[in-house]
């Protein structure tokens, strides 16, 4: 079992950065695929970012250029990095946690609010 912690959500002016945070339980943080995923009101959730279990990262496009994601399987924790932010960056952003090496368990914590103002 597999734990997520998500954190470092808050309001931010348009232009500005944040930090998110996700702390993962559990002995096994280095054989997950991790990702951020976002969700804005009254829409779908949404790709993000991911990092493999092998450090290959994965952007979408609205995105890329902006964020940057990273992991340090020392502390458990994945980390986004988000530069010049957008009034459509607001959401509520959810960190996942899918098993890829030695079974096929997938998690989700319960996400922390990015709410970017004009």
């Amino acid at each position: 079992q597999v734990q997520l912690v998500e954190s470092g959500g808050g309001l931010v002016q348009a232009g500005g950065s944040l930090t998110l945070s996700c702390a993962a339980s559990g002995r096994t943080f280095s054989s997950y695929d991790m990702g951020w995923f976002r969700q804005a009101p009254g829409k779908e959730r949404e790709f993000v970012a991911a990092i493999s279990w092998s450090t290959y990262t994965y952007y979408a496009d609205s995105v890329k250029g902006r964020f940057t994601i990273s992991r340090d399987n020392l502390k458990n924790t994945m980390y986004l990095q988000m530069n010049s932010l957008k009034p459509e960056d607001t959401a509520v952003y959810y960190c996942n946690a899918d098993q890829a090496v030695g079974g096929n368990m997938n998690y989700w914590g319960k996400g922390t609010l990015v709410t970017v103002s004009s």
